[in-house]
């Protein structure tokens, strides 16, 4: 899979365009309203994060350990898909937008890119650590 040049997977938005485009297909509510519930699925899925943490650390003492890690990572890419089908249903620039702003966030984040800036997935060193 080649990244495209935002530097995601080539696949992801074109992945994103049909699932949008298969649940406009079959959508029971339209409108507004459509347009919200899109927006509400987001909330359902953060909160099967929140069941599988709370299942993975076996918090529930009436439940126990009923889930793994690997549930918690399957259900924070739930997050992801939903959230970017959410932007995809605003505006049909959902790529663009998001690169745009990732590009914000990163730049207020990391700072401007230098020549010193560590990139795939290295990290710099904390504040006060000898280099």
């Amino acid at each position: 899979m080649s990244d495209d040049r935002h530097g995601t997977p080539a696949d992801l938005w074109n992945t994103i365009d049909v699932l949008w485009t298969w649940l406009e297909a079959d959508q029971p509510v339209g409108g507004r309203e459509g347009l919200l519930l899109r927006m509400l699925k987001l909330s359902e899925e953060v909160g099967e994060v929140s069941e599988a943490v709370i299942g993975a650390t076996g918090q529930n003492p009436r439940k126990g350990v009923t889930h793994t890690w690997d549930d918690v990572e399957a259900e924070l890419c739930d997050v992801v898909i939903t959230a970017l089908v959410a932007l995809r249903t605003l505006t049909p620039q959902a790529r663009e937008v998001f690169a745009r702003h990732l590009t914000r966030v990163a730049g207020r984040s990391l700072g401007a890119p230098g020549p010193d800036t560590p990139t795939h997935g290295t990290s710099s060193p904390g504040p006060g650590a000898q280099r």
